[in-house]
């Protein structure tokens, strides 16, 4: 199957390069090599729907015609030229997409931005970036315009129907788009930088990694690969059947959404966007669109699952559910297959903003065979499992991720220090604990999650997926706490199910018969508010952190004080 895609002259056949920013990497050999080449493609998708957001939609014409004009603008009317930063900050409108290909197509850097952040957040990274022109929605407006006024930055700014200050131009307000013009003419190289996107910021202040051309055309390509792999291996040849029709859930700011639009983008999909989640909404939508496709964290994904249990929904034209941006609990396989058979295909996989997107991916029968697993990379990827000196392991052995290919960013923006010690030789060190079985990839922590307690590692990701697994749990985070003889102990914060009556030694003694004793957790802290996670489901444990230890030092003192007291 793999010789089917991956041969001479297969369409995703590799070479390795021999100089440049890619030197050593592989890279696949045919297909686009740059940002605009790949959007310029999906013109010839003409009136197929593109992008669904309530009343509104855009057809591949529309999208194409209206990203052309506002390229053009900012090349004519602003006077803005390849290499200048455009930061595109909005909630997941269809305009987004006008405005992140637009900056292709006019040779700009795009920076997106999380449109969480706060005014302080945004200004961090403006000064960092210092874009030229700020294309953000009514609601980011208030949170940008202080700095774009100070520094002279251009605003254009979609969905605001009040009032704006000087120097802001509304979207809606600009000429009507001409269907038959062309972009603007900029010379675009595949070595030139693309985006800039800031990582999450989970262990310190968000670095912008900048990814060029080259590597962004390499991070589209990667779920076409999968999604041929796919469909090989269900029997289907690739290419045939109808356009997928993806509810795309992630932030658009964030790479996992570049995997799904990327996807459907090549493919001539439909994405039908949502406001915000809600699982019934989520179902409502992929009964009115007829939904081929899903992707969005474990957790919303589970949201919908129970959800279309609850309404005894089937899911009918549901092909695909496919999460990412979080680690995926074991059970959530074992949901979808116990509720709807083989039918609609499991997906998870494994990316981060260095890599573009994701890279490594687990589908299929063998995603239901190793749950736990995050899969295999796509041909332009290469995985090695080091040791503390950088050293090749061997298989079973668990060590630190390193990539390297294509789609692996240049560096992070102005930042030499954080680039040096981030890659070597062209690997990219992911900070993720892994190990690797007959080519399938599994990651068991974060370096620095990880807990070493007596000596003994203990892997917060396998603790985790063992309290995930007993019916009452609804969210599980592990983390070590500090101990005056072992170093440290396992401690662990769970959010139960509403009606649970499970107690904390019986969850305990569930982690302990699936784990050895010293994995499990000393310390079971319940908690009835959601766990701390940011826009892409990540658990935030240095939110956790500080309580759970103060927690811990109490009930250990209370103990110790009851003991002395006997």
């Amino acid at each position: 199957m793999e010789a089917a895609l991956t041969g001479p002259g297969a369409p995703f056949a590799v070479v390795r390069v021999e100089d440049g920013v890619n030197a050593g990497s592989l890279v696949y050999a045919d297909g686009p090599r740059t940002l605009r080449e790949f959007v310029e493609a999906t013109w010839a998708f003409g009136d197929r729907p593109f992008l669904i957001a309530g009343e509104r939609s855009y057809s591949y014409a529309e999208f194409f015609a209206a990203a052309s004009a506002l390229a053009c603008r900012m090349t004519g009317t602003y006077g803005l030229r390849r290499g200048d930063r455009a930061v595109v900050a909005m909630r997941n409108h269809p305009e987004w997409q006008i405005a992140f290909w637009a900056a292709q197509l006019a040779g700009l850097v795009a920076v997106p931005l999380n449109a969480w952040w706060t005014e302080d957040e945004f200004t961090y990274a403006l000064d960092d970036s210092e874009p030229r022109v700020l294309l953000v929605d009514g609601e980011r407006l208030p949170r940008v315009a202080g700095w774009a006024a100070k520094n002279g930055a251009r605003v254009v700014v979609f969905h605001e129907e009040g009032a704006v200050p000087d120097g802001v131009e509304r979207y809606e307000d600009l000429p009507a788009p001409d269907p038959l013009a062309a972009p603007p003419e900029v010379e675009i190289l595949p070595e030139d930088d693309a985006t800039i996107i800031y990582t999450s910021g989970t262990t310190g202040r968000p670095k912008g990694a900048v990814a060029t051309h080259l590597a962004q055309v390499g991070a589209a390509l990667n779920p076409r690969y999968h999604a041929a792999a796919s469909m090989l291996g269900r029997g289907i040849i690739p290419g045939q059947g109808p356009a997928p029709v993806s509810l795309l859930t992630f932030p658009f700011f964030h790479v996992a959404a570049f995997t799904g639009f990327y996807a459907a983008m090549a493919a001539g999909g439909t994405l039908v966007l949502m406001r915000k989640w809600d699982a019934e909404e989520a179902l409502r939508l992929i009964r009115e669109h007829r939904v081929t496709h899903y992707a969005g964290v474990p957790a919303t994904a589970l949201q919908l699952l129970a959800a279309a249990e609850h309404a005894g929904d089937g899911l009918e034209s549901l092909q695909m559910l496919s999460t990412g941006g979080a680690a995926a609990p074991p059970d959530l396989v074992a949901q979808l297959t116990a509720r709807h058979g083989d039918r609609i295909e499991p997906r998870n996989g494994y990316g981060l903003t260095e890599t573009s997107g994701g890279v490594l991916a687990n589908f299929g029968a063998e995603y239901r065979l190793h749950p736990a697993g995050v899969g295999r990379p796509t041909p332009a990827t290469e995985v090695r499992i080091a040791g503390p000196a950088g050293e090749p392991l061997t298989e079973g052995e668990v060590g630190e991720l390193w990539l390297r290919g294509q789609s692996l960013v240049r560096g992070y923006w102005r930042d030499e220090a954080a680039t040096a010690q981030a890659f070597t030789d062209g690997w990219f060190r992911t900070g993720d604990l892994a190990v690797v079985h007959e080519g399938r990839v599994s990651v068991v922590d974060r370096i620095k999650d990880m807990v070493i307690r007596g000596g003994e590692n203990v892997y917060c990701v396998e603790v985790e997926a063992a309290l995930h697994d007993h019916p009452d749990v609804e969210d599980a985070a592990v983390l070590g706490v500090a101990h005056p003889v072992l170093g440290e102990e396992v401690a662990a914060v769970v959010r139960l199910r509403a009606g649970a009556t499970v107690t904390v030694e019986e969850l305990r003694a569930h982690v302990g018969r699936s784990l050895a004793a010293f994995k499990v957790p000393a310390h079971v802290l319940v908690r009835d508010e959601p766990l701390p996670r940011n826009p892409t489901g990540k658990i935030l444990k240095r939110e956790l952190r500080g309580s759970v230890e103060a927690e811990v030092r109490r009930a250990v003192g209370a103990s110790d004080h009851g003991r002395s007291g006997e």
